[in-house]
């Protein structure tokens, strides 16, 4: 039986409205305009869920938080004010929807000099204020999540334990790859009991990963790497399993599939604040990379939340450190001929005071 996505909390969203300003403040910003309509959900708790339509949100610093949409009776706990526009011409989507969303944007830019932007956000249709890319700087600034986000998020892990279970049942000899993904979409799209935000990615059959190919049967023998991240009104959770085909894993796969099992619980213990997230990295390759002539080849894990890869990193490209309140996904990995594809284990944890709390508990068994 489904359940629907918790809603967000209006005094939270406004909490993290506040954290923004502050950091307009500090760059001197006088506002802030996303599109994306995660960021959207996460800062109005309005859910925009017409894909193929824009929704926005000015967060001024010193005055209004607006939301743009075409929705007149859009429910915004956390807004000041809902701005609509019109899409279409009867029910004919118009050519620039995002341009159309501008021309009702712009008249409240008048008196503003400086605006920080985001991955999504049209720069150049928006007139008058210059525009500064700070989605490095909101993706740090957004990375501690509130009570609310964790449950969101835990609600979008429950879609993705659903189609895991699904998977389970649908993997056997002869079933193609697409019939595999499409099964588990569906599963996850039931326990969600609305249309997902997100869903990927990994859904090849004998390797490390890739899309669902076109009419690719898989194999007695193989390991299929699932690696699903089910999206719920912006929040997206990210699971990696992997199954035995015929349930019957060779000693080869059971011996590196031990192996990564040791790896996981040495990385838990890692999952704490104040540790280097690129100290993890190195003792988790030192580990993984190169045992019994197998490859490592990928980070370790990272953040998730909002998009599908946030801070903190697991990845010596970054020298990122675990706070309170961080999402984290950790996923090591072994890869080789021998192993039929590879195995890949994949949990969520949220960072505590005390440590961690593991968010995701589907099984890691082979069969």
């Amino acid at each position: 039986m489904s359940f629907p996505s918790p809603p967000l909390d209006g005094e939270l969203c406004r909490l993290r409205q506040n954290r923004l300003r502050e950091y307009l403040a500090e760059k001197n910003l006088e506002g802030a305009i996303f599109f994306n309509r995660h960021y959207v959900y996460s800062l109005s708790g309005y859910w925009h869920e017409q894909p193929l339509t824009p929704a926005a949100i000015l967060v001024e610093r010193d005055g209004d938080t607006t939301i743009f949409t075409h929705d007149e009776s859009a429910d915004a706990p956390a807004a000041d004010r809902n701005v609509t526009y019109v899409p279409n011409h009867l029910f004919t989507l118009k050519p620039n929807l995002s341009g159309c969303l501008a021309e009702v944007l712009n008249p409240l830019l008048k008196n503003i000099k400086t605006v920080g932007t985001a991955e999504q956000t049209p720069s150049a249709l928006i007139s008058g204020p210059d525009c500064l890319d700070i989605s490095e700087d909101y993706q740090y600034l957004r990375r501690r999540k509130d009570a609310d986000e964790v449950a969101a998020f835990e609600f979008t892990i429950q879609c993705a334990e659903r189609a895991y279970a699904t998977a389970r049942e649908a993997i056997k000899p002869g079933v193609t790859e697409v019939e595999v993904m499409a099964a588990m979409q569906e599963s996850a799209t039931l326990e969600a009991g609305e249309f997902l935000s997100g869903w990927g990615q990994d859904f090849q059959c004998g390797g490390p990963g890739g899309f669902a190919r076109h009419g690719q049967k898989i194999e007695a023998g193989e390991l299929y790497v699932l690696d699903v991240g089910v999206g719920v009104r912006g929040y997206r959770s990210d699971l990696c399993r992997t199954f035995s085909v015929d349930n019957n894993p060779t000693e080869a796969q059971q011996e590196a599939h031990a192996h990564i099992i040791e790896v996981m619980t040495m990385g838990e213990a890692m999952l704490r604040p104040g540790q280097s997230c690129k100290e993890m990295y190195d003792q988790v390759n030192d580990r993984l990379d190169g045992w019994n002539g197998y490859q490592f080849f990928h980070h370790a894990g990272h953040g998730v939340g909002l998009d599908a890869h946030e801070v903190p990193r697991i990845n010596p490209a970054w020298d990122d450190t675990f706070e309170v309140g961080d999402l984290v996904a950790f996923e090591p990995g072994l890869y080789g001929p021998e192993l039929r594809g590879g195995i890949r284990l994949e949990n969520n944890y949220l960072i505590t005071e005390e440590g961690h709390r593991q968010l995701s508990h589907f099984p890691l068994a082979l069969t």
